[in-house]
């Protein structure tokens, strides 16, 4: 398999790239308006056959952006961006739309055949207090000749001086409207794509339900071509297995909500970590389970029984 490149634009984002193929473009430091909730993100994200994966800026939803991590209520303020579910009053659009601003670059690496990115953010409010400082990483590895995989990291530390409770519009009281968290919105043809899970294909009534992962098959336009887009949650993170947010009518998406149903209370001076892994292939739903299994080698270090089982497995997304 081709050896991964990355391309730093100082300032402003990192492109990887496999041979000729762009798979993704993390912008770290966006010119969003500050309704949006100005926050990095990922797009274009493509399979690695070039099939574009994302989308950006939707009209119905301008602040969601490709792949990002967006919280709409964190305390009472919004780092997902535009207005605010109140609950009896609906969404109203307050002054609460927070930013996640790079500060620093912390490492920029391109070893064993993967590509990684480490940078360190302050999440301010509006009005300017700084709630969170966080340390976030992105490496993307190669899986097999038509998949790869993203590992998402994150490590957030409450620096607010005081508690603050991690929440969505469920905990607000709307019902099944759990979203928040590493959010992925699809593009337009995958509109009406199809749900993998580990009990089967197919089915919409998924939204709210705990699961490992999550799989979303999807047709793109001119090239009557089919993509795999799978995402997996680590078995460290908070509530795992999570409750999913996810929509295949009106929309593409899928986001393993760690505060679907539930807030989550980081205490003053407290990290809380989050890590997901992120499948991108070319091929069917029927391919989903052996995806979810290679990603899973990916995320789990390679020196625990679970791993050593599965890197003796074999299927199409054997790690090679």
């Amino acid at each position: 398999m081709n050896a991964l490149e990355i391309r730093h634009d100082l300032g402003t984002s990192v492109t990887v790239r496999d041979g000729g193929t762009e798979l993704f473009r993390y912008v770290y430091q966006p010119d969003t308006v500050q309704l949006e909730s100005p926050k990095p993100y990922i797009h274009p994200l493509r399979t690695r056959a070039g099939k574009v994966v994302s989308l950006f800026r939707p009209h119905d939803h301008v602040w969601h952006k490709g792949i990002a991590w967006s919280l709409p209520h964190v305390g009472e303020e919004n780092f997902w961006g535009g207005p605010t579910y109140i609950h009896g009053r609906f969404y109203v659009q307050l002054e609460n739309n927070g930013t996640q601003a790079h500060r620093r670059v912390v490492d920029l690496d391109r070893t064993d055949g993967a590509a990684t990115f480490t940078h360190d953010l302050d999440w301010t409010t509006q009005s300017g207090a700084l709630f969170f400082t966080e340390r976030r990483t992105l490496r993307a590895s190669l899986i097999s000749p038509h998949a790869w995989a993203l590992t998402f990291e994150t490590r957030m530390t409450n620096v607010s001086g005081r508690n603050v409770a991690m929440g969505s519009p469920t905990t607000k009281g709307r019902e099944n409207a759990g979203y928040g968290g590493l959010f992925w919105r699809g593009p337009r043809s995958f509109t009406g794509g199809q749900f993998v899970t580990e009990e089967g294909m197919g089915g919409d009534e998924v939204r709210g339900r705990r699961m490992e992962w999550m799989g979303f098959a999807g047709r793109h336009d001119e090239r009557d071509a089919q993509s795999l887009v799978l995402m997996l949650d680590d078995t460290a993170n908070p509530s795992h297995p999570p409750q999913w947010f996810a929509r295949t009518e009106e929309f593409a998406c899928l986001n393993p909500a760690p505060f679907f149903s539930e807030e989550l209370t980081v205490e003053d001076g407290a990290t809380v970590r989050f890590r997901y892994g992120v499948g991108i292939a070319d091929a069917e739903a029927s391919a989903a389970p052996a995806l979810a299994e290679a990603v899973r080698r990916v995320l789990t270090p390679s020196d625990t029984p679970s791993a050593r089982a599965a890197e003796s497995s074999s299927g199409p997304f054997a790690t090679e």
